[in-house]
């Protein structure tokens, strides 16, 4: 099995060169997923597949690496039910993180860090609007706070 710091390094290297909305380097989104899961008492399958949430979606890791990599069966379920497919609803891809054992502690982090405040002021306003609500749905989608409560 890969190591955890294997797994930040593959991550790291996978999203070399990728920056964000606002133009900061993509590696520093997955480290504050990996931190967030950490700090609500994720353990290192779900660190791990915050490292790696993102690496299929954004295809700088293929489904059949992610297939055959020296991971848990865990770790991949979380990677793959956090992975939006194409032509998704919002609703379907919410049931599938609900269904997922770990996938939702995976995904609060993502969300946090995505609606962190000082992370979307340096967005232009029409794009942080968008973001905000979307945000905002996905966590009422998942439970995370009650539907049209955007405050949370």
């Amino acid at each position: 099995m890969l190591t955890l710091s294997e797994v930040e390094s593959l991550a790291r290297a996978a999203h070399e060169g990728q920056t964000d909305k606002a133009g900061r380097p993509y590696t520093e989104h997955l480290r504050a997923v990996a931190e967030g899961v950490r700090a609500r008492g994720g353990d290192d399958e779900l660190i791990a597949a915050a490292w790696l949430h993102d690496s299929v979606e954004d295809d700088a890791l293929s489904a059949t690496w992610l297939r055959e990599a020296a991971l848990t069966d865990r770790t991949k379920a979380v990677v793959l039910a956090v992975t939006k497919r194409a032509g998704e609803t919002p609703q379907a891809y919410a049931e599938r993180i609900l269904a997922t054992p770990g996938a939702l502690l995976v995904k609060e982090a993502d969300l946090a860090h995505n609606a962190d405040p000082a992370r979307l002021a340096a967005l232009d306003a029409p794009t942080r609007e968008r973001l905000t609500g979307k945000y905002a749905r996905m966590r009422a989608l998942l439970g995370l706070c009650a539907p049209g409560d955007e405050s949370d």
